[in-house]
């Protein structure tokens, strides 16, 4: 148990080195993650738009649905 738990660990540590990582290791402090900050903030952007849409559709096809219906 404690072999295959050391030979795993030993894959991610191997697999991770791998990785490109979305940062720039020689900057220091919080620029060092601007690509990240980055990414985040457009994730974020496009979230609150789709939902601003979703929402607004949502709003529109109800009022339409509830005048079709109407007795």
């Amino acid at each position: 148990m404690i072999s295959k738990t050391r030979k795993f660990l030993t894959e991610v540590r191997v697999e991770l080195a791998k990785a490109q990582w979305p940062w720039d290791p020689n900057e220091k402090g919080f620029k060092r993650f601007k690509e990240l900050n980055d990414s985040t903030v457009v994730v974020l952007v496009a979230m609150f738009i789709l939902g601003g849409y979703i929402a607004l559709f949502d709003f529109a096809l109800i009022h339409v649905v509830g005048f079709l219906t109407r007795p």
